[in-house]
């Protein structure tokens, strides 16, 4: 009666019957992995849903874009915007553009056309690809974005064969493949151009905190090693990315490492209102020719600095300095921040402690979350105009204000960490993990992002981090393999079921070699006038992705409350819409739910409980910003683990396999057990008052359980092919978890 009668509060508790549901979440995960891990994903197969995230499985290109780059919430999309609106189901796609694949799969080629660039339609500018018909005998081809007809360029002619294609289709990956990459020609540069290699500059915080605390010890001691792991194209040439290093409080010092140089010599800019960069032969240079002046550099700064009394910090003037270096070089890069306090120096972007608790529940809640004033969103502007992206490392012991200070990283495509009471013995494998991570992952610079759409739907927003200065173009700084862009399409016009619907992602990008580079992703799904198709063809994971960067984003302009409750009732319109139109007649107490949408209301209520959306009296202000920009650039598989943990039992791993999960519930735990749990952020290690000796002897290296050290970040006698991206393990009392 209450999905009936559409009353959202009310469905809401209907649906969430948590218990009951969560049991399913573990048998639909299961029951995929044994239906879809076994065979080859093909992707030639149009409006096929593929495997969960959390189903091991090979993808083989034959047209679509793989999984792995692109999902979409649904691929099978309403023919009008009428049955859009009716089923309130999201149109959208999560597409990671650089991610990494699997050894066992191919990376996209590289396609070169030479002085003449990639071939594109004269109307829509799409790019050469599997959708494009040919005809006239191959000498024109016809767009399947906009229909427009383009002639084909002498030197790309071939024969048709008596199917109507190209008897060079197979040969030729941009004809045959969902996802490829062509080389850019001079046109596609800044200024006719062809740019120059990126540069990484080392901002590194030398006030009393930062010291104090070991971090900057520690990281210039990895710096030392890191440097060999630059990132490049080919692991058997060296890298061509030039470096630079500065130190900073309520001043800049810049560092001369010249290789002619026998010991590198210290330039103090103390006008910080005014920044300017000191000095253009010797900053950015050449890692192995200045070796030796590097190392000299990176073992002085502890020592230099040891006995500091400074506690107050600039922010705005040092990320000025790193873009007038990068202007004077000529080049894109990325700038590595290392910064421990609120920024109340007297400087251009100066920030003032504005934590107030009593606002969190009120209408004025959005406000701590929003950025303090307009500096830092103007210094973006001239970040991703030059190609220069920011990551942040912070160790804050109190408010520093990630709001305001992850402004730029957002808006540059850089990343936020955040290491709240940072202590060198319990945290450094976990900074040093991500640190490792952030500067060998593979990245693009100064890229420009483009999604065309075939007639009838178009895109319409997009979610991520970026900068957009028009509707169309998603600009960022700097693209790593870990980001990703949601973007949201409506209708303009009615579909066909012929047809279908296209989607063509384009991605120009300068590579870490220096070279232009164009990614091209491909996605064709199919098009229904019955709710029941449309049903059948939905991704869960995909949709809570898509709900969640809705929502955190929605916070910025509407109460938490407001937001909640549109949550609520969007879930409570979708599963009422199935029911009224596509269910069989069942009795109004019957939880109905689509196959393919068993564990939304669960998901969904995990979203609800998330610390950004359900603030509570331990959460502070600066979490919920970080929490907020994090999930803003995950993929699916990274929210399906945030919003829904995996628990692990250790008994026994065979083989180097993981134990099957089990629902996150306390009466899950065994106090005869130990059980291991994923957040995608962290790993908590939850040990039972009654685990066996042997068990914890493997584990721990010690028989008693009252003899474990909770302190322990790492445990050297558990050996297992386990993995996650940046994680901490914790040992904490039963029942706390």
């Amino acid at each position: 009666s209450c999905l009936q009668s559409l009353e959202p509060p009310r469905l809401f508790l209907c649906v969430c019957k948590t218990a009951l549901l969560s049991v399913l979440q573990i048998q639909v995960i299961e029951d995929d992995r044994a239906n879809k891990s076994s065979e080859p994903f093909t992707t030639g197969v149009k409006g096929q849903t593929p495997p969960l995230v959390t189903t091991n499985f090979q993808v083989k290109d034959q047209g679509n874009a793989s999984p792995r780059f692109v999902r979409c919430t649904a691929y099978n999309i309403p023919c009008t915007a009428d049955m859009a609106k009716q089923s309130q189901v999201p149109l959208a796609a999560v597409i990671k553009p650089l991610a990494m694949l699997p050894p066992d799969e191919t990376r996209p080629y590289v396609v070169d056309h030479g002085e003449a660039g990639p071939i594109r339609c004269n109307r829509c500018k799409a790019y050469m690809c599997p959708y494009m018909q040919f005809i006239e005998g191959g000498r024109r081809f016809q767009c399947g974005f906009c229909s427009c007809v383009t002639d084909v360029p002498p030197h790309y002619f071939q024969h048709l064969d008596h199917t109507g294609k190209r008897v060079d289709c197979c040969d030729r990956p941009e004809l045959s493949l969902g996802s490829y990459e062509f080389v850019a020609t001079v046109d596609y540069c800044k200024n006719n151009k062809l740019p120059q290699p990126p540069s990484f500059i080392f901002f590194i915080d030398v006030s009393y905190n930062a010291v104090k605390s070991g971090m900057v010890n520690i990281v210039c001691q990895e710096l030392k090693t890191l440097l060999d792991y630059l990132p490049r194209e080919n692991p058997e040439a060296d890298s061509v990315v030039r470096v630079g290093f500065v130190t900073y409080n309520k001043v800049l010092h810049f560092y001369n490492v010249k290789s002619s140089l026998a010991q590198p010599q210290m330039m103090v800019v103390s006008d910080v209102s005014d920044m300017f960069l000191p000095l253009l032969d010797g900053f950015l240079v050449n890692v192995n020719d200045s070796r030796v002046v590097i190392e000299s550099l990176l073992d002085q700064i502890p020592e230099m600095f040891a006995d500091t009394r400074e506690t107050e910090t600039v922010f705005g003037p040092v990320i000025q300095a790193g873009l007038e270096a990068l202007k004077a070089a000529d080049c894109a890069g990325k700038l590595f921040l290392f910064h421990s306090s609120l920024p109340i120096a007297e400087a251009p972007g100066k920030l003032k402690n504005r934590e107030d608790k009593k606002l969190v529940g009120t209408d004025k809640e959005k406000s701590l979350i929003q950025p303090q004033s307009g500096f830092y969103s103007n210094l973006s502007k001239e970040c991703v105009a030059q190609g220069c992206c920011v990551d942040l490392f912070l160790f804050p012991n109190q408010y520093v204000d990630v709001a305001t200070l992850g402004v730029v990283p957002v808006s540059t495509g850089g990343s936020v960490y955040k290491y709240t009471y940072f202590q060198a013995e319990m945290d450094r494998e976990r900074f040093l993990n991500d640190l490792r991570r952030d500067v060998q992952k593979p990245m693009g610079f100064d890229a420009v992002m483009r999604v065309r759409t075939s007639t009838g739907i178009r895109a319409t927003d997009f979610f991520g981090s970026f900068f957009m200065s028009n509707t169309t173009d998603v600009e960022l700084a700097g693209l790593d393999c870990d980001k990703t862009v949601t973007v949201e399409f409506r209708h303009d016009d009615k579909l066909s079921e012929d047809t279908g619907a296209l989607m063509q992602c384009a991605v120009l990008y300068t590579s870490c070699s220096g070279q232009r580079r164009l990614r091209v992703h491909n996605m064709a799904v199919n098009c229904c006038s019955q709710l029941a198709d449309l049903y059948r063809n939905c991704e869960t994971d995909t949709i809570i992705n898509f709900f969640s960067k809705y929502a955190y984003r929605s916070l910025l302009n509407t109460p938490t409350k407001t937001v909640r409750d549109t949550l609520v009732n969007q879930c409570a319109q979708i599963l009422a819409c199935y029911r009224k139109n596509c269910a069989s007649p069942s009795s109004a107490g019957q939880l109905i739910l689509p196959e393919c949408m068993k564990l939304l209301p669960v998901y969904l209520n995990c979203v609800l409980k998330s610390d950004v959306l359900q603030p509570g009296a331990d959460v502070s202000v600066d979490d919920r910003a970080y929490l907020r920009q994090l999930l803003s650039c995950m993929d699916v598989s990274e929210s399906h683990v945030f919003f829904y943990p995996r628990l692990l039992p250790l008994v026994k791993l065979d083989g180097g396999s993981l134990p099957m999960a089990v629902r996150n519930s306390e009466e899950r735990l065994s106090k005869g057990g130990v059980y291991l749990l994923e957040t995608g952020l962290y790993l908590f290690l939850w040990v039972g008052a009654n685990a066996q000796q042997e068990l914890l002897s493997n584990i721990f290296g010690t028989p008693t359980f009252s003899q474990i050290d909770p302190n322990m970040v790492r445990h050297t006698h558990l050996s297992t092919s386990y993995k996650s991206s940046s994680s901490r393990c914790s040992c904490t009392p039963p029942g706390l978890l």
